[in-house]
């Protein structure tokens, strides 16, 4: 599948091929004829909850039942739309009354939503942007404005306690097909394969070492501390530790077998529990993945794997 035809909002923002459509009045009548995406920034939401669009030296605008998927129909929430005002916004014209073009983002959904339910197999891999954060999850754009959630128990293998400890808005990140559903029309996506497996994260830590974590959890019988977005160790018992800490750790020792690393706390820090995603942290080139085991193959005591082959394709 290809997805950068229909890449999130942002995304085309500044690329030559949407630029170059503004520079002429023959460019933009060639782009109307052929139904072209284009984007530009919302600079207002008016008294009838229409988008005012800058494109170059253009102006449009989106009428409220073009502003969305189901606007014509009356789902979409006005503050789907209030939202969207200093954001970038795609578009396709579809007309023009004087000196201002008449533009259309829900036809652009509507075909994205097709051509994405249509095509995509689970596992696939995409670029997504960062839309909405709660506790619970987090949503992303996955194709011009058209939003997904990554649950929290999808982002990471590691104990984290809201989506926030992983991402900020705005932000570009890939994220893995799980599922589809026909009926409703929505894609899941979930984000911890892409992170890497026990083996692979555990290869940066030798015994002996003292590195930073975080404090994710304390237990009568120790501190789980993050190392790494997917790995995580358990500490001795620690006076004075709480809850998104963080701390230096001496790296006892990394048992693969029982997919385990002893950590000893050695000093405490302030309390700032965020560890955002980074480009590196990303271990997966492929464009798909199909089956993906976190634990070591030496480990039996658990298993904790995504099988996305029965989804192949959804």
């Amino acid at each position: 599948m290809q997805q950068d035809l229909y890449l999130p909002e942002g995304f085309c923002t500044a690329i030559p091929e949407n630029n170059h459509s503004f520079e002429s009045s023959t460019a933009l009548y060639t782009a109307w004829e052929r139904g072209e995406r284009l984007e530009g920034i919302a600079t207002m939401c008016d008294e009838n909850r229409a988008l005012h669009v800058r494109f170059g030296q253009e102006k449009g605008i989106i009428p409220r039942e073009e502003a969305g998927l189901g606007a014509d129909v009356g789902t979409l929430k006005d503050i789907a739309v209030l939202s969207k005002v200093g954001q970038p916004v795609c578009f396709r014209i579809i007309g023009k009354e004087d000196s201002l073009w008449i533009l259309s983002r829900r036809s652009l959904q509507e075909e994205a939503q097709r051509y994405l339910m249509r095509n995509l197999q689970s596992g696939e891999i995409l670029w997504a942007k960062v839309t909405h954060l709660e506790q619970f999850g987090a949503f992303v754009d996955i194709g011009c404005g058209l939003i997904s959630m990554i649950g929290i128990e999808n982002i990471s293998v590691s104990r984290i306690r809201s989506a926030k400890q992983r991402f900020s808005v705005g932000q570009e990140i890939r994220a893995a097909v799980l599922r589809k559903d026909a009926v409703s029309g929505r894609i899941y996506l979930t984000h911890k394969e892409l992170l890497g497996n026990w083996e692979e994260n555990a290869a940066g830590f030798v015994p002996g070492c003292a590195v930073r974590g975080i404090v994710r959890s304390i237990k009568r019988y120790g501190a789980f501390i993050e190392l790494t977005p997917n790995l995580s160790g358990l500490s001795e018992p620690c006076a004075g530790l709480e809850e998104e800490m963080q701390v230096v750790v001496w790296i006892r020792s990394l048992l693969p077998n029982k997919m385990k690393i002893k950590l000893t706390v050695a000093d405490r820090g302030k309390v700032d529990g965020v560890r955002l995603i980074r480009p590196e942290d990303y271990r997966v080139s492929a464009p798909r993945l199909s089956l993906w085991r976190y634990q070591p193959e030496a480990c039996t005591e658990k298993t904790v794997e995504t099988d996305f082959r029965d989804g192949f394709p959804l």
